[in-house]
């Protein structure tokens, strides 16, 4: 194209392509084509999507933790403490995040208490996996030493872990937890639910590698457990144990009982046994030290079943209480079996029958009597049924119901063989000779009232059984070592023989004593059973009497129940 320039001078300009002003809306429309995918795209991820997009980031960084709820404590009746939760850490790691570094890990390892090949070990065994205990229940302040060693992947846990300061006292009784503060044995078990409480929750933000980046709030905060108060008293419970065990180690005896009741409200002021085990520390555990024995395991009580039979006798009207029995000579023979007494004592009245334990008086007693009437009064007695306490495997004991009794199966449960009991139970039936005549239910519990008693003997023949009891541990009598300075007391003793694969042994027994005092006004009925004594003397009086003695007489001062007389 030509035009006409100053001076009639023509100039060329050039002639701009056809397809110059296409490409220029061809970039602005793709310009304009990226913005609104770009704008759509955002749109699609803040408003559409949001929600998704926001849970799945939550749930990879948003956790809901539990907040462990303290368990409640177990007290004695004085508010004692016998069972308490004490905070703890666990740690724990990851184990695809722990470091390769060699010195790390040795550190690690001796902080840990472990040898480098045994850490390794762990290691190796759970590397597919993304967590493993390091060590269970430290104290704060051993964990922390380990926290400051900040070795990459490796976290802390709060837990709780349960102590017992009375150790092996009173361990059958209130059993254990196990390492996540879960009820095992005893009451620890029984009221689980009540104890443990109920567990918190909180919203907090972790990052990739579940560090605590922020706490967003609690969404429900821990329910403690509740407190439960026993009605044992931890200063007789102390004193029944070493006097238990000081009488299983003096006889070599494989074990032994000892239960103290309330006399007038039924609550369970000690309960010992042994063997025993310290749930602080189990390493080296005896199973047997496990049981309760004075709630789970039976026996069969013997002579200390003479006064509750007498109650029946009392009752029936057959006999007066000065009647007099003639026990010459000393032996029997009912259906194929021979009773004996220890010798031919000869008339015995009541007191006598008692203090001498003639097996022969009570067996001429029983006769006289119904088919059923000594049942029926150990049914009364709560014998062969639950005692009710609550506590995990209690046993009922054995009362038999025959159809037709014999003669020998008459005379044998007078004197206390052909049942089996537990020592809870007979405690409790002895409470009815305390209580004019009215049975009360042992407690485990401390009660804030008494409770209703159980109608079981007459309120007369039970007063008159007292005082014939106090004849029982005179100072001429087997009895003899029960006895209390300052206090007028009353029991009975009992050396019964332990079956076997080949029947009754002759060579293995078990030494009871039942026992009330004051008889004036009793306080407390207390039952002792030591299991086979083999060093020394085995009867009833010369092995358990004691013990009642020495742990009857500090529980009277300790509840401050006046003497009965003055002590010279």
């Amino acid at each position: 194209m030509k035009r006409e320039g100053r001076g009639g001078k023509s100039r060329q300009y050039p002639i701009a392509p056809p397809l110059a002003g296409g490409r220029f809306f061809f970039i602005l429309l793709a310009v304009g084509l990226a913005s609104a995918i770009l704008i759509g795209r955002i749109t699609l991820l803040q408003v559409i999507d949001r929600p998704f997009l926001q849970s799945q980031g939550d749930a990879r960084t948003l956790r809901h933790e539990a907040i462990p709820a303290h368990r409640g404590m177990i007290t004695d009746r004085n508010g004692e403490p016998l069972a308490i939760s004490t905070p703890v850490v666990t740690l724990w790691a990851n184990p695809q995040e722990l470091p390769s570094d060699a010195i790390q890990r040795v550190m690690l390892a001796q902080a840990l208490g472990m040898t480098l090949d045994d850490f390794e070990s762990r290691v190796a065994r759970y590397s597919g996996r993304e967590f493993m205990y390091l060590r269970r229940q430290m104290t704060p302040e051993a964990a922390q030493r380990i926290l400051d060693l900040r070795t990459p992947g490796v976290y802390p846990q709060r837990e709780y872990k349960r102590y017992y300061p009375a150790g092996e006292v009173a361990a059958q009784l209130l059993g254990v937890t196990n390492v996540d503060d879960v009820g095992q044995e005893g009451l620890e078990l029984s009221y689980q639910p009540y104890l443990a409480g109920h567990p918190g929750q909180r919203r907090v933000i972790k990052d990739r590698r579940g560090r605590l980046v922020r706490e967003l709030g609690v969404i429900r905060e821990a329910q403690p457990g509740g407190e439960l108060t026993l009605a044992i008293d931890q200063r007789i419970q102390y004193m029944a144990y070493r006097e238990l065990r000081a009488a299983v180690a003096e006889h070599q005896a494989d074990g032994g009982v000892l239960v103290m009741m309330d006399a007038r409200t039924g609550e369970v002021l000690a309960m010992a046994n042994l063997p025993s085990y310290n749930p602080n520390n189990r390493a080296g555990l005896d199973p047997r030290g496990l049981r309760n024995q004075a709630l789970v395991d039976v026996f069969e009580p013997g002579s200390v079943m003479k006064p509750l039979a007498m109650a029946a006798v009392l009752e029936s009207g057959i006999v007066g209480r000065d009647a007099v029995v003639d026990t010459s000579p000393g032996w029997m023979r009912l259906d194929q079996f021979t009773i004996r007494d220890f010798r031919n004592y000869g008339e015995l009245d009541l007191a006598g029958i008692l203090e001498k334990s003639s097996n022969i008086g009570m067996s001429r007693l029983a006769l006289q009597l119904s088919d059923t009437a000594i049942w029926e009064k150990y049914n009364q007695l709560g014998l062969g049924q639950s005692p009710g306490t609550g506590f995990p495997g209690e046993s009922t004991g054995n009362l038999p119901a025959r159809i037709q009794w014999s003669r020998s199966e008459r005379a044998a449960l007078s004197y206390g063989y052909g049942l089996s009991v537990t020592a809870v139970q007979l405690a409790s039936a002895y409470t009815a000779l305390a209580n004019n005549g009215e049975r009360l239910p042992p407690s485990l519990l401390r009660l804030s009232e008494p409770p209703q008693g159980i109608p079981a003997i007459e309120p007369s023949v039970a007063n008159d059984l007292l005082e014939i009891l106090e004849t029982s541990v005179g100072a001429y009598t087997g009895g003899r070592r029960a006895r209390v300075e300052g206090y007028r007391v009353g029991g009975k003793t009992g050396t019964v023989r332990k079956t076997g694969q080949q029947g009754y042994a002759t060579d293995a027994y078990r030494s009871v004593f039942a026992g009330i005092a004051p008889i004036s006004d009793p306080r407390i009925v207390t039952v002792v059973m030591i299991d086979h004594p083999k060093a020394g003397e085995f009867y009833g009086g010369a092995v358990a009497a004691p013990v009642f003695s020495s742990v009857t007489g500090n529980a009277l001062r300790l509840l401050d129940v006046p003497p009965d007389y003055e002590v010279e």
